[in-house]
């Protein structure tokens, strides 16, 4: 990783609802996570990655807490929205009397995510991660409470086989928010005794007991500006970072000539087929011009 020993100690903090924004969990930082960007760029890279949630990281700022001058910083966060480690946009929230505003929003990822991710992360359609960068550990939260069952109520120790095999149940409830309380609970709450099949019941318990779903979740209304122009692209997505004009792709239709413009072309096209005697503000066919 490149050289990034300037402290962070007193960076401040952006304003309210503003700074910056993590774009997925990630694991611990590697030393090869900034190798691909220049010695300069992987500092700061570094430097911002270490901020927490919410940091100021406008040019500024980050010129006033690093060695690097402004002109410097624009060049770096211009090479980190290309490598596709940094986006700059709107985001609409609710506020406490449930009206909705829009909030300047500079999102993070410290793995540099291609053009496709960004503009599902916009429309809060995240695909897949890759398998390398989920790094789950080997045994889930799921697995874990249910391991501990038997330390804590001996009725109903549970094998390792029986972990494994009721886990998926349990992810079930997580996934409609109950908590780890909430499932022990339901576990242990009213226990026979004695209990000849902890596994069995458990099973029993955990399907017959599953919490209702909740309401699904509002979709984030999110937009990804131009890192050049600072607008929204008109038409398209963002490649690298940039709309099409930026990148000099012509869009639409080329503009109109001016009227006049064309009746001097016109009339320059029409000048050497011009019979003699013939009235010059009259067309061959005998029309007004």
């Amino acid at each position: 990783m490149a050289d990034s020993h300037f402290s962070d100690a007193a960076h401040p903090l952006a304003n309210p609802g503003y700074g910056k924004r993590s774009a997925s969990a990630e694991g611990p930082l590697r030393a090869d996570h900034f190798a691909h960007l220049t010695p300069r760029e992987g500092a700061v890279a570094a430097y911002i990655d270490r901020l927490p949630d919410t940091s100021d990281i406008s040019i500024k700022t980050l010129a006033k807490h690093t060695p690097y001058g402004q002109t410097a910083i624009t060049t770096v966060l211009r090479a980190l929205v290309r490598a596709g480690h940094l986006r700059h946009g709107l985001e609409a929230v609710r506020t406490p009397e449930g009206n909705t505003r829009w909030v300047t929003r500079t999102w993070w990822s410290r793995a540099p995510r291609a053009d496709s991710w960004w503009d599902a992360y916009a429309k809060g359609e995240l695909p897949a991660e890759r398998a390398e960068e989920r790094r789950r550990p080997t045994r889930s939260r799921a697995y874990i409470l249910l391991a501990a069952l038997g330390r804590e109520h001996g009725l109903m120790s549970l094998s390792h086989a029986d972990c494994t095999a009721l886990a998926p149940l349990v992810e079930e409830w997580f996934a409609r928010e109950a908590t780890d309380e909430q499932v022990r609970r339901a576990l242990t709450t009213g226990l026979p005794t004695p209990v000849h099949h902890p596994a069995a019941l458990a099973r029993r318990r955990l399907i017959d007991k599953l919490p209702p779903a909740p309401p699904p979740k509002a979709r984030p209304v999110r937009v990804i500006e131009c890192a050049e122009c600072g607008r929204p692209p008109r038409a398209g997505t963002l490649t690298g970072g940039k709309c099409a004009p930026c990148r000099g792709v012509p869009t639409g239709a080329p503009p109109a000539l001016p009227a006049a413009r064309v009746h001097a072309l016109a009339a320059a096209c029409r000048t050497p087929a011009r019979t003699p005697g013939r009235s010059p503000d009259r067309t061959p066919e005998g029309t007004p011009a």
